[in-house]
């Protein structure tokens, strides 16, 4: 499993906590102050259930992905819609959780006010997201 709890420094409890991590008997574990006992959670199991989200969205935004990296690549020819297409289509979970998160990607996450929060079985109660301010488009 996880020797490295992938959203280290984003996992809070409902009462706004944050988390801190652990790692007993090499397995990756959030730390769930509960009144003075600490219940250590997998961590496994949280990164996985926030994972799936983001890769939810990516697949309900394929498109609008597609666009954005093209954009960023500064091309938007057959070949590269085809290849990034391919890219998004071959995402592996399974491969992200033994990459993880980059230290500077949590960061950024956390600047802009992502949150995980979390109870105190594991269970993510909900992902708080940063939001572009109303009224604002990119266009």
């Amino acid at each position: 499993m996880a020797r490295q709890a992938m959203f280290d420094g984003l996992v809070y409890d409902e009462y706004d906590n944050l988390l801190t991590t652990a790692v007993v008997g090499g397995e990756a574990q959030y730390v769930f102050d509960d009144d003075g006992f600490r219940r250590h959670i997998d961590a496994d199991g949280i990164d996985r259930q926030v994972l799936a989200f983001f890769l939810n969205q990516l697949q309900e935004n394929k498109e609008l992905a597609v666009e954005q990296a093209l954009k960023m690549l500064g091309s938007d020819d057959l070949l590269t819609k085809a290849a990034v297409d391919a890219s998004l289509r071959n995402i592996n979970m399974e491969q992200i959780m033994a990459q993880g998160v980059p230290a500077q990607a949590r960061d950024m996450l956390g600047m802009l006010g992502f949150r995980v929060v979390v109870n105190v079985h594991g269970e993510v109660v909900r992902l708080e997201q940063p939001s572009a301010p109303e009224g604002e488009s990119d266009e």
